[in-house]
This record gives structure tokens, sequence and C-alpha cells, in this order.
């Protein structure tokens, strides 16, 4: 029951990017088609996880046990910024239909602040191992759940006749508050 709680309150109540504002300079930069935007939750997903088994393991084993603590932060995000070049060399070459779509925004994921926000929120929510990947693919599907809706949004928004004072960014910025505030109706849930 406890893995069901960070479920749905990772995903729906404390939505990553919605709540905590963690990671919105992909969320909008990448929102504008939704096959894009898939690509890059899948990414995010991916990096996410595997980045918080490594940090978890790497504060357990070396920066808790030498005392060096306060290494915390460089070390994650050097263990971060080399699971994206990872993750950019297997796209590369396996799917260069996805590379290509994602494009300047695959490097993003390196200095995606959600990453690096779960990677700590994890040490400091004091879970074991297995909560904590629980905890990040949770988060990583919320992220990209909102990512999603958001660019489908957004592609709505195009066929739609707006106000020239309000096309491209002010109105994804009223879209993306409207859908924050429709992720806050999950808050009694949990």
């Amino acid at each position: 029951m406890e893995y069901l709680l960070i479920i749905i309150s990772a995903i729906f109540v404390n939505n990553i990017v919605l709540t905590q504002f963690l990671g919105i300079c992909p969320f909008l930069g990448v929102s504008k088609k939704v096959s894009t935007a898939v690509g890059m939750g899948g990414a995010v997903t991916f990096v996410m996880t595997l980045a918080t088994l490594v940090t978890y393991l790497i504060q357990k084993e070396i920066l808790d046990t030498f005392g060096i603590q306060y290494m915390q932060t460089i070390t994650y995000i050097l263990v971060i910024a080399s699971l994206v070049q990872m993750l950019e060399i297997i796209l590369k070459k396996a799917s260069p239909s996805l590379y290509q779509a994602l494009g300047v925004f695959l490097p993003l994921i390196t200095t995606n602040c959600a990453v690096l926000g779960v990677a700590i929120m994890v040490i400091q929510k004091n879970y074991n191992l297995l909560e904590s990947l629980i905890f990040a693919a949770a988060t990583a599907i919320g992220f990209a759940l909102a990512l999603v809706l958001f660019a489908g949004l957004r592609e709505h928004l195009d066929l739609m006749r707006i106000p020239k004072g309000m096309k491209g960014t002010p109105i994804a910025l009223v879209t993306a508050g409207l859908l924050a505030m429709a992720f806050m109706g999950f808050a009694g849930i949990v």
C-alpha cells in the first residue's frame, strides 16, 4: 500500500513539473509536438530512474561512508551528465529519427533540475532503494504525462483562433497554469 501511495502522489498529487516547478525548461521547450513530448518523456524516465539508482548507491556507499556528503550535488551532476551522454550515443545509433526530433533538447536533460531534484529528494525523504526507484519512476511518469498532455493542448491551440497578443508563449503559459490547477484537484487523494 505504501508503494501505491508513493506512485499516486508522485504522478498526480505532487507532480514534479506542475506543483513543484522542476523541469520547466524542457516542459515548455519540447511540448510543441506530442511525438517529441513522448520521446522526451521516455528519455527523462530512463535517465531519472537510472540516475536515482546510481546516485543513491553512490550516496550510501561512498559519500555517507567517507563523510563527504557535501560532495552530493557535484557528484550527482556528474553522474547525470554521464548518463545523458550515454543515452545520446544510444539514441543516435538505435533511433536516429528520435535523436533528430529531440535535437538540442536531449542535452537539456543534463540540466533538467527535475532529474537532480528527484535524486536529492529520495535522500532527503530517507527512502530505501526500492522506494527510491519507485518514486523516481513514478515522478518521471508524472513528468511525461504532464508533458504529453501539455503538448496535446498546444497542438490543439495551434488550430484555434487566438488573439494576436496571446499567441505563442503567453497562451502556452496560461494553458500550463490551467493544467497545473487541474492537477491540484488530486490534492485530496493522498
